[in-house]
């Protein structure tokens, strides 16, 4: 067995229209299709080669919550290609009402945040890997100064191509 990147991941959600309208609405995604008998939709990032980034199954509101620290996903973690990228998804997700914090993990920058059913998630911006120094084998949790950041890496992209 050889993968070589996550591909998809699919979430269920409470109120399928309400997580839609999150990750179109935040994340900005489209819907590349629906499964109405599966109570589903598929989401694609607009500058992604993949059928589809998300997927979201509706499985309603009687669901039991989903709790913070159990066995399962933690979160999923989305990469920007800019430090500018991920400083206006820190504001988008203000805005929404989204927003938990932030950190610096040395090679990576990130912010995070929550769908409306407390799926967690992550952005991340990574440095060049040439700068990653001392972080190569590291992943500390620090506090980001991410106008500091922007101001020494603003324009630098690293997500390879898209």
């Amino acid at each position: 067995m050889g993968p070589v990147r996550l591909n998809h991941a699919v979430l269920f959600v409470a109120d399928l229209a309400r997580a839609e309208r999150f990750y179109t609405e935040v994340f900005g995604m489209v819907v590349a299709a629906r499964e109405p008998q599966a109570n589903a939709v598929f989401l694609r990032l607009p500058r992604s080669g993949n059928h589809h980034d998300l997927g979201l199954f509706g499985v309603g509101p009687a669901a039991p919550p989903k709790q913070r620290g159990g066995i399962g996903l933690y979160h999923l973690a989305w990469q920007v290609d800019t430090i500018d990228e991920l400083e206006q998804a820190r504001r988008t997700l203000a805005e929404a009402g989204a927003y938990s914090g932030e950190s610096s993990h040395g090679a990576t920058k990130s912010v995070y945040g929550a769908d409306p059913d407390g799926n967690e998630f992550e952005i991340m911006w990574m440095l060049p890997r040439s700068d990653w120094g001392s972080y190569e084998n590291a992943a500390p949790v620090d506090r980001l100064d991410l106008a500091a950041e922007v101001s020494k890496w603003s324009g630098v992209r690293t997500a390879g191509s898209l």
